[in-house]
């Protein structure tokens, strides 16, 4: 078989049809596009979401608009000034925060907020930290320490 050979098979290819050529040819007149209107003119075209003219969904709803990010992390947030309830020199972890009622869960990753004071000396162990929040720990003679993985459950 040779390239000049190749044919599509029969019934394959079809006949387009013609319109627009007459009240006899089954399709002339209107030629398929119903009667009047924009859509009947030539040169019709129109954007995704068109209504017409009629205020368009996606400008009635503007909640609706924009962009999600599908990675965003959702952190359970404590301010640094929270921590005072724990004795100095201790070690603060996610389980002993949560014992203490201070976040309700592991199941999201804990991020330490530098509003406050710290009065105490702590070892602090989280998943993140501001940069106010870890000056402020240090600042009161402790440490703290970011912990890998970004759920603790």
């Amino acid at each position: 078989m040779r390239q000049n050979e190749l044919a599509p098979p029969r019934g394959a290819k079809h006949k387009g049809k013609i319109i627009g050529r007459g009240l006899g040819s089954g399709h002339g007149r209107t030629a398929g596009k119903g009667t009047k209107g924009q859509k009947a003119r030539s040169g019709y075209k129109v954007r995704s979401g068109f209504e017409g003219g009629q205020n368009p969904l996606i400008k009635r709803l503007p909640e609706k608009r924009g962009f999600t990010n599908i990675f965003r992390v959702e952190y359970a947030t404590i301010n640094v000034e929270r921590l005072n309830l724990f004795e100095a020199e201790s070690e603060v972890t996610p389980q002993r925060l949560v014992e203490e009622r201070l976040v309700k869960s592991l199941r999201k990753p804990i991020k330490i907020l530098g509003d406050g004071e710290l009065r105490k000396p702590l070892m602090v162990k989280a998943n993140r930290f501001t940069q106010t929040a870890r000056r402020k720990i240090e600042a009161a003679g402790g440490k703290a320490e970011e912990i890998s993985g970004e759920s603790n459950a």
